[in-house]
């Protein structure tokens, strides 16, 4: 999803596209991986001066469930990135810089077979690591 895309959820849901929601998106449209609240926080004090953890969190909730941003857990903290919602896929996620590289197995074709007169409603698959450049740095 890019950025324009994502503006486009949010009007055609019945959101604003306040200021402070735009530079959210541009953040996340910026950036390469999954990023930290706080990181988005630092980014917007930086135009807007002090800013509410509870605003922030609320945005990032709201662009969740509509399907605009990916969460993930890091070391217990809830990371997010622009969705990339463009086909089926799962991610490496570098544990130091956060970067994403896709992965187009999924586990699910062999699960399923094991999971047999069972309902699955939905999965995810990640593995965690350390990127090239963060273990050559």
């Amino acid at each position: 999803m890019n950025l324009q895309d994502a503006i486009n959820v949010l009007k055609e849901k019945g959101y604003k596209t306040t200021g402070k929601r735009k530079d959210i998106l541009e953040f996340f449209a910026s950036e390469d991986g999954y990023r930290p609240a706080k990181d988005l926080i630092v980014h917007l004090e930086n135009k807007y001066g002090a800013i509410s953890f509870d605003t922030i969190y609320r945005n990032l909730h709201l662009y969740h469930d509509l399907g605009i941003l990916e969460k993930t857990d890091l070391e217990g903290e809830k990371h997010f990135r622009l969705s990339c919602s463009h086909h089926h896929h799962h991610h490496f996620i570098c544990t130091d810089c956060g970067k994403t590289k896709e992965i187009d197995i999924c586990p699910m074709d062999t699960a399923s077979a094991e999971l047999t007169n069972y309902e699955i409603d939905d999965h995810k698959f990640e593995i965690y690591g350390r990127c090239p450049a963060c273990l050559n740095a």
